[in-house]
């Protein structure tokens, strides 16, 4: 039997909270600053985290490596399962020959890159984590933007940055759901809350995708569209969250987004796309020249043929017809309660060897995180692995290409797949050890300073699992004690942990791993991570202000209150 304690150091929680810290710092400055590849960074900081765990929190050996082999099976499934599939579904296309017709959908709404960013990596990717989440809107909107001309590393930076407002509520708010049955507060309560906090992301991370696509002239030239669809994206998102449907927020606000944009540019038309489209053959240019052999999961011939015959309906359809398929698959699985009911009936609940019955939570009660759950009907993996097999029917392949490109997938990503299991090993042994916990309790002792702090915590555990849920798992109860000893609203600080948890997604080393992975800059991981660390700590910066400030002088915010 093992319980964590939550100051093993000499009973001091400073001491014991810095120690805990060294794994995190580990894979940061590995990451970062010493720009090693993600699965070296990722082993190193596994090593740290079991040096710690055995060491300074007194974990014995064998338990501290089962938590590692069963926080490394979770990162194969279904977190990569679930990129797999996804690649897999966007490979499916690009062997059919129907991959270069989507470039040309897209550029019938608009050719205008700065535009396409808005619609494919905010709007459309906001709807892929409405329904799939758990780093599939990252891996499929960053192929569709190199199809549209992206260059792989801006592709990239877009799709991680985009991916910030949906998190809260994505695969059918999941985060917020978990966060209640963990906390007993009523999820409705916690999903009306971060209704009041993510909205006000929403509607200013269009602006920043502008800035990341076109710098300060594509600000000039495209400010009011990117206003007008993050407005409208957010408000949908409180309105929904509020006064309709928490499960429901993020499909509709993606849609309303996506909406507002088609029909605006029916009147209204920006400057400067052609100087944008330039740019980026230029950069392409450079990119090519720099690295001519340089390949990967999502390297293809963007160049479009000014001579090709127009577009028929047919070739509409087909060009679409993998990203409806998910929309309609997902759509049934996760909103017909009968068959979501039935897909999770399926679930095989595995309690790990070994681990199971031998882990005590730091409250002393029997650990629940011990027990592996195999969901091999109901994740989104498998449900993008039907979709696929849909997408391969209907494209005529046959079995035998279907299966060779599914196989050939799976090479190219091993050292993915590789990375992302460490990623998770990392987790769950500093989760299953106790200094995940040391460390959220010790900024939790800050009183009624932790209002502004507690954001903090929740983009932690999502910078170091890649998930929101998974940082609800973690902190959620801490926040709500944390609040009432304080005498804040628990149901402020329990959504504080979501809200902050979506801006940690972008740097989480899994994530990095997917994106870098889905636009072919494998072992690239590193830069991406400096490009948009700045952007997620300066949007954890004006979170951290906006729940200080509900705690304060804006608590008319807090419904209820």
């Amino acid at each position: 039997m093992y319980t964590p304690e939550v100051a093993p150091l000499a009973d001091s929680l400073l001491w014991s909270s810095l120690v805990a810290l060294l794994p995190l710092l580990t894979i940061f400055v590995t990451l970062g600053f010493l720009k090693w590849k993600a699965h070296w960074a990722g082993l190193a900081a596994v090593v740290v985290a079991l040096i710690v765990a055995i060491f300074a929190y007194g974990m014995p050996v064998g338990l501290a490596g089962l938590s590692a082999t069963q926080g490394f099976a979770f990162g194969l499934f279904p977190i990569m399962w679930i990129v797999i599939t996804a690649i897999w579904l966007y490979e499916l296309t690009v062997k059919s020959g129907h991959f270069e017709d989507l470039r040309l959908v897209i550029n019938v709404i608009s050719d205008d890159p700065r535009v396409q960013a808005i619609l494919v990596a905010f709007c459309f990717g906001g709807l892929l984590e409405a329904l799939a989440g758990f780093g599939a809107p990252v891996a499929i909107t960053g192929v569709m933007l190199m199809a549209v001309g992206f260059t792989a590393m801006r592709a990239a930076t877009v799709v991680l940055v985009a991916n910030t407002a949906p998190v809260a509520f994505g695969a059918i708010a999941i985060p917020i759901i978990t966060a209640g049955n963990l906390t007993g507060i009523d999820y409705h309560d916690i999903g009306a809350m971060v209704g009041h906090q993510t909205p006000l992301l929403a509607a200013i991370v269009p602006l920043f995708l502008i800035f990341l696509v076109d710098g300060k002239r594509g600000l000039r030239q495209l400010w009011p569209l990117a206003l007008v669809v993050g407005i409208v994206f957010g408000a949908s998102q409180y309105v929904s969250a509020n006064y309709l449907s928490v499960e429901m927020t993020d499909i509709i606000a993606s849609l309303m987004g996506l909406a507002a944009a088609v029909v605006m540019l029916q009147f209204w038309k920006p400057t400067g796309g052609q100087d944008a489209l330039d740019k980026m053959a230029d950069e392409r240019s450079r990119e090519k020249t720099a690295a001519p052999d340089a390949g990967g999961t999502a390297a293809v011939d963007t160049k479009v043929d000014a001579k090709a015959s127009p577009l028929t309906g047919v070739r509409v359809f087909l060009a679409l017809a993998p990203y409806l398929i998910v929309i309609v698959v997902f759509s049934a699985a996760k909103l017909i309660p009968v068959v979501n009911d039935w897909l999770a009936s399926t679930d095989v609940k595995i309690p790990w060897p070994g681990l199971d019955g031998n882990l005590l939570s730091a409250s002393g009660e029997p650990s629940t995180t011990t027990v592996y759950n195999f969901q091999w009907l109901s994740s989104p993996g498998t449900l993008l692995l039907v979709s696929g097999i849909i997408v391969a029917i209907m494209y005529k392949m046959t079995a035998r290409d279907a299966v060779q490109v599914f196989v050939d997938n799976v090479v190219k990503m091993r050292f993915s797949i590789l990375t992302v299991g460490l990623v998770l090993a990392l987790a769950y042994v500093m989760n299953e050890s106790g200094q995940t916990i040391t460390i959220g309790t010790w900024i939790a002792g800050t009183g009624a300073l932790f209002a502004f702090l507690s954001p903090i915590l929740g983009w932690l555990g999502t910078a170091v699992t890649g998930s929101d849920t998974s940082a609800n798992a973690l902190f959620a109860t801490l926040q709500q004690t944390a609040g009432a000893k304080a005498g804040i609203d628990p149901v402020l600080l329990v959504a504080a942990n979501s809200s902050g948890g979506v801006v940690g997604k972008m740097i989480s080393p899994q994530n990095l791993t997917i994106a870098a992975t889905a636009v072919g800059l494998l072992g690239q991981e590193s830069s991406i991570f400096r490009r948009v660390i700045w952007w997620s700590l300066g949007m954890l910066v004006v979170m951290c202000l906006l729940v200080g400030l509900q705690s304060t002088v804006l608590s008319w915010m807090v419904p209820g209150s």
